[in-house]
């Protein structure tokens, strides 16, 4: 038995390049702020999977999203 505290829920929040057409990424800053560990998931399925990305991938992620939208 662990005596590690539970982990927190992660608090998600719409990107601002989402589109009107259902591509809609969300992600958790509190806590990239926290960890340095950037989450990214579908909000069309908030019970699904998710990524964990380094700064420099989301670095990417939202570069390449900039360059396409």
């Amino acid at each position: 038995m662990s005596n590690a505290p539970a982990p927190e829920p992660l608090y998600w929040v719409k990107s601002s390049y989402s589109g009107g057409q259902g591509q809609c990424v969300e992600w958790a800053p509190d806590h990239a702020a926290t960890t340095g560990e950037f989450k990214v998931r579908d909000s069309k399925d908030p019970h699904g999977p998710h990524l964990t990305l380094t700064a420099g991938a989301f670095t990417g992620l939202v570069t390449f999203a900039k360059s396409h939208g």
